[in-house]
C-alpha cells in the first residue's frame, strides 16, 4: 500500500518537480501541495497523510507554527529549509519534526529517506515497542550531533547516525568497520563504501573544528578527547554506540 505525502513549500517550482518525481514512483502518492501553512494545515486535517514535507519560512503560518498546531501526531514530518542551522535543526526537532533535510537536496536521497523512516519495525529483545524505541533512539543521536556540533546538511550527519544504529543493534559490526559496516551503509544509500569512510570521517571533523571538544567530554562525563586528540571513525561510532546501550539498559 503507498505512504500519502503532502508537500507545503511557497516554492511552487520545487513543490511540482517534487510532485513530478513522486508521480514516477511507485510507493508514495501525494495528496496535497500547501504554498502557505495555513493551507498545509486544512489539509493536514482532511487527509491524515503519512508524510509532510514542511518548509520553515511560508506566508501566514510558518513551519514551526504548523508544528505546533498540529494534532495529528502519527504523520512523519520531514523539515526542509537553507536555513540549516543548529539553532533551527534543534527547534524543528523539539516542535516534532523527524528529520531535517538541507536544501537544495536530491531527490533520490529523499525518498531513501522517506524509506528508511516508513520501514516495518523489527521485533527487539526486552524492550518497549520498537517503533517508540527507534524514534527515541533517533532523537537521542540527533540531539547529540546537535551537542558535538555536526549539522544536518552534510552526507556524513546520516551516515554517522546510520553507523551507530548498526552498531547498537550489533554491537560486533564495528570490528568489521571497513567489510561490513561501511559496504552496508553504501549499499542502503547508494553509493561507494570508501565514500561513506571520508563523509564520516569530515562530520567528526567539521565537530572538532567547531571547538566543541568540551561538549563532547560533557556526553560522557570524563575529559576523553583533546582539541589535538581527533578519534578515529571506528572510535567515536563506538563511544556514542556504547553511551546509548548504556542509557537504554
Amino acid at each position: 500500500m503507498n505512504k500519502s505525502l503532502i508537500i507545503a513549500d511557497d516554492n511552487i517550482a520545487l513543490c511540482n518537480s517534487l510532485k513530478e518525481f513522486f508521480d514516477s514512483q511507485e510507493s508514495i502518492d501525494v495528496v496535497g501541495i500547501a504554498s502557505n501553512g495555513t493551507r498545509a494545515l486544512e489539509l493536514i486535517e482532511s487527509t491524515n497523510p503519512d508524510f509532510l514535507l514542511l518548509d520553515i519560512v511560508m506566508p501566514e503560518l510558518d513551519g514551526f507554527g504548523v508544528l505546533a498546531a498540529m494534532e495529528n501526531k502519527k504523520t512523519i514530518v520531514v523539515m526542509m529549509s537553507q536555513l540549516a542551522t543548529d539553532g533551527f535543526v534543534q527547534k524543528s526537532m523539539q516542535y516534532g519534526a523527524t528529520y531535517f533535510l538541507a536544501k537544495p537536496f536530491d531527490f533520490n536521497r529523499l525518498l531513501n529517506l522517506l524509506s528508511e523512516l516508513s520501514a516495518p519495525a523489527q521485533p527487539a529483545p526486552k524492550a518497549a515497542p520498537v517503533s517508540k524505541r527507534n524514534r527515541s533512539l533517533d532523537e537521542k543521536i540527533t540531539n547529540l550531533f546537535i551537542s558535538v556540533g555536526i549539522p544536518a546538511h552534510i552526507k556524513g550527519y546520516q551516515f554517522l547516525r546510520e553507523a551507530i544504529k548498526m552498531t547498537i543493534d550489533t554491537p560486533d559490526i564495528i570490528n568489521s568497520i571497513t567489510k561490513r559496516l561501511y559496504p552496508q551503509i553504501a549499499d542502503r544509500y547508494q553509493t561507494s563504501p570508501s565514500k561513506v569512510e571520508r563523509a564520516i570521517r569530515h562530520a567528526i571533523e567539521v565537530a572538532w573544528n567547531r571547538g566543541k571538544i568540551e561538549n563532547i567530554n560533557n556526553i560522557f562525563g570524563i575529559k576523553i578527547y583533546s582539541p589535538n586528540e581527533k578519534p578515529t571513525n571506528g572510535e567515536f561510532i563506538a563511544l556514542i554506540a556504547d553511551k546509548l546501550l548504556l542509557e537504554s539498559a
